[in-house]
């Protein structure tokens, strides 16, 4: 008998909303930035059921669309946070088990944990999934490398440090550079993993110029990677939404190597209703980790604050039961297209 039980997965408008709220409807893609802009920051717009998840021919879960831009989570945290709140009331109303806390949905609910003493729902901010797909990501990319110097950018964050900690573990990279913006944090991280690997740290974003790969993995708007910023040949692996990497560096920095990063493939996976700008049968690890705990029927939250690395094992060891699903790291791709040449 299946245990499997639905799940509901918030999203929200990155950069551009007109283009992301066409998502959900698509005559709102015609409506003037400035406008929706100015709406959706004004106005308690409800949350939306963007689309319905299908695997095969089974309605497995929800996306609900939280219309409130990046830029306004990151600026009105507080009103951020009450909007994801109503979000996940209407999951629980759709009798959903577990939400999923996309991109900014988690940053200003700080990975969930502000939202453990709900118990009408369990909460997962998708990042013991998310940390377990970059690993394997960087592995790859690595494959090839004699010198194995790597840059974590948003390394004190909850998939940064999950993610440091899983190398440090592994002990599959040379040294860590570890880049935030505070340093109490950050020395702390280095001092916990520096008996493993050697490891340093930096406030500057110019510093990853001496490392072969970086992990860029912060939420911060304005903490975008420039042509300046690499070694030459280096490689790029961006897991952040939205995006820290612009095609520009790709014309730019011909030498380096840019990944699109924590993306699952699930082929039998596909969206009825609207899309979250990847193709069919391809999610964002967090979704996927929403994604794995419904088909187990988990209840109870899972992954809030920083995960463990006994939540990364767990959730590996449900990606292995369903592996006849999919959900493994997807093909290499670099702003959407595929890579050639790459493992």
């Amino acid at each position: 008998m299946s245990t499997a039980a639905p799940f509901a997965f918030l999203v929200h408008p990155r950069a551009r909303i007109a283009q992301d709220l066409a998502r959900a409807w698509r005559p709102l893609g015609r409506v003037p930035e400035g406008l929706l802009d100015s709406a959706v920051r004004r106005l308690p717009l409800p949350s939306y059921d963007m689309a319905r998840v299908h695997l095969d021919s089974e309605r497995v879960g929800h996306v609900l669309l939280v219309p409130f831009g990046a830029k306004h989570l990151l600026s009105e945290p507080h009103e951020g946070r009450a909007r994801v709140g109503r979000a996940i009331d209407h999951a629980a109303r759709l009798g959903a088990g577990v939400v999923g806390l996309g991109a900014l949905t988690a940053t200003v609910t700080a990975g969930g944990a502000t939202l453990r003493s709900r118990t009408d729902i369990g909460v997962t901010n998708g990042n013991a999934y998310t940390a377990a797909i970059v690993e394997d990501q960087l592995m790859d990319l690595l494959v090839d490398l004699t010198d194995r110097r790597v840059a974590v950018v948003g390394a004190t964050g909850s998939v940064g440090t999950t993610l440091v900690r899983l190398l440090a573990q592994s002990g599959a990279v040379d040294s860590l550079l570890l880049v935030a913006r505070g340093l109490p944090k950050l020395d702390a991280l280095a001092a916990e993993v520096g008996r493993r690997v050697p490891t340093s740290t930096s406030t500057d974003m110019h510093d990853v110029r001496g490392c072969d790969a970086v992990v860029l993995l912060t939420a911060s708007a304005d903490a975008l990677l420039g042509a300046e910023h690499l070694a030459p040949g280096a490689r790029v692996l961006d897991a952040t939404q939205p995006r820290n990497t612009s095609p520009d560096l790709a014309a730019a920095r011909p030498d380096v190597t840019l990944v699109d990063g924590g993306v699952v493939q699930v082929p039998g996976m596909h969206l009825r209703g609207g899309d979250i700008g990847l193709p069919r049968g391809q999610a964002y690890a967090c979704f996927a980790e929403t994604f794995l705990l419904g088909l187990a029927g988990h209840v109870g939250h899972f992954s809030t604050g920083v995960p463990t690395l006994d939540h990364v094992s767990h959730i590996r060891g449900l990606a292995d039961r369903f592996a006849h699903h999919g959900f493994r790291a997807a093909a290499p791709a670099s702003f959407g297209r595929p890579l050639v040449g790459v493992r």
